[in-house]
């Protein structure tokens, strides 16, 4: 998985970390239990009285507890026997090390975050290698008696074998019937008959604030309970904006991923995915991906063994108060239209460069990427409607969204990014606030740098300002230029406060 945040070199001094850290937090829950308990009884018991004498008015005005801690025990007993613990097996060619550690088997292997392992040992500018076997841990749960379960795509990425364990102990060899790394959903299917479910529920019906339950096997350690609340809803997180992620406060550690996330009336709200960490362990940020989204991944891969995306077409930034300035917005919100693919649904529905799309079928969108989840939790041929600011005012427009799978007729290396083939950069206009910001009166901003440009030292958020010496102000006049280069292009940039020539040879 692309998600790893820490590798640990030492395995069993991590391990005894974790679980040292996990011990503290157990005894700052107790005590924090402790003190309401003692509080309750204060109000209610034998030290009424005294507390009566020191403060009588206070005593007689005082309310009682507004939020009564939960009990889970009920949610546990019942749900945990449909909660699976995965293991994978799988391979990869590395090259030769006569160190002996590269295949080293241990902990070190982050489950939640990365299932397999990248060996690379010191020698491996040497010719020939082997197949190294890998291994994972992740969770599951089972949602149909006959055995279908749901857990992570990352979990059983390109494994070899996946074995499931029930919480009875028995095992089974599973087959994987899809995944669709887009929403990281995975579904798997084992032999079985008459087995235990989880009850689904709704994500969309939850609160910020509300407690929830998680059931998994951090670090292989089966049928592990702990609990939080929800902090907050449709988080949107730079490498999956297909998601409105779940961020809740519930520890979860590598080998919960793929497990269930449960409301306090015992129904499967979410599946955990992910966890923003610096250590490699729990931070207090954890995310799930709501279950509405992957219940509907999880049917059409049932149905047909892969999952259909809806497109709109656009790529939107975010609207900072200095293009809510500009712009003449109230409040810096909404997903500014930076540009519109070419025969796309949005460019059929008549959106351009510059509109604001503040809602989408009545929901506001506040940052930006609150438009990609939005689109992603529809399906193709869904008919949407936008409220758009422009040139002062609000306009609507309907579109019917597309099919991220299509390709839009070789439109793209002509639309929108300049010298695609050739040079490698996509470009977009600056805004009157960015000019001055810049201290320029022309420019081009670089949103993307890949192929020759990259491989120069082209960066996104570096400024074009020429190419040959020609001023560019347009990505038309860059792509003029280009054309008519043979074999190399001197591209004038600013980054910073800093301009350079940048030499960028033509494939």
């Amino acid at each position: 998985m692309e998600r790893q945040e820490h590798k640990s070199t030492s395995p069993s001094l991590n391990i005894k970390r974790t679980v040292a850290a996990l011990a503290a937090i157990g005894v700052l829950g107790a005590g924090g239990a402790m003190v309401v308990h003692q509080n309750n009884a204060g109000a209610n018991g034998a030290a009424a009285p005294v507390a009566a004498a020191v403060a009588p008015a206070a005593a007689t005005a005082a309310p009682g507890p507004l939020v009564a801690l939960p009990d889970f025990s009920q949610i546990a007993a019942r749900n945990s026997p449909a909660v699976v613990n995965i293991s994978v097996t799988g391979s990869t060619k590395v090259a030769f090390d006569t160190s002996g550690q590269a295949g080293a088997d241990d902990f070190g292997n982050d489950p939640f975050l990365e299932f397999f392992r990248r060996f690379q040992g010191p020698q491996g500018s040497q010719r020939g290698g082997r197949d190294v076997p890998t291994h994972g841990l992740g969770s599951g749960f089972i949602v149909s008696p006959d055995g279908v379960i749901m857990t992570n795509a990352h979990v059983v990425r390109d494994a070899r074998e996946v074995t499931v364990k029930l919480n009875d102990r028995r095992e089974f060899r599973a087959k994987v019937l899809g995944s669709d790394p887009k929403t990281d959903i995975a579904v798997l299917k084992i032999d079985a008959s008459n087995l235990p479910v989880v009850p689904l529920g709704h994500s969309n019906d939850l609160k910020v604030g509300e407690w929830v339950l998680a059931i998994g096997s951090p670090y292989g350690f089966d049928s592990t309970v702990t609990a939080g609340v929800v902090s907050a809803k449709g988080r949107s997180l730079p490498d999956d904006s297909n998601v409105p992620f779940i961020q809740t406060d519930v520890a979860v550690n590598p080998g919960n991923s793929g497990g269930p996330l449960f409301n306090t009336r015992g129904e499967v709200v979410g599946i955990n995915s992910q966890i923003y960490s610096q250590t490699g362990g729990f931070q207090g940020l954890s995310f799930a991906i709501p279950i509405d989204l992957a219940g509907r991944i999880k049917d059409q891969i049932v149905a047909t063994g892969k999952a259909s995306h809806a497109k709109l077409g656009v790529t939107v930034q975010e609207v900072n108060q200095g293009f809510a300035d500009s712009f003449k917005l109230a409040t810096p919100e909404g997903a500014l239209v930076a540009n519109v693919e070419r025969g796309s649904p949005a460019d059929k529905a008549g959106l351009k460069s510059g509109d604001v799309i503040r809602k989408m079928n009545g929901e506001r969108i506040i940052a930006s990427g609150d438009l990609p989840a939005m689109v992603g939790i529809a399906m193709p041929g869904d008919k949407i409607n936008m409220d758009v600011w422009r040139d002062g005012k609000i306009v609507t427009l309907s579109a019917t969204l597309g099919n991220a799978a299509d390709k839009v007729a070789e439109a793209a290396p002509e639309h929108g990014a300049a010298g695609k083939v050739k040079l490698g950069l996509a470009l977009r206009p600056l805004q009157s606030d960015e000019k001055r910001e810049a201290g320029i009166s022309a420019g081009l901003l670089v949103e993307d740098a890949g192929g020759a440009a990259a491989n120069a030292g082209v960066q996104p958020g570096d400024v074009l300002l020429s190419v040959n010496g020609r001023p560019v102000n347009t990505v038309e006049q860059v792509r003029d230029v280009v054309d008519k280069s043979a074999k190399s292009v001197a591209l004038l940039i600013q980054r910073g406060p800093d301009k350079i020539f940048i030499p960028v040879r033509l494939g």
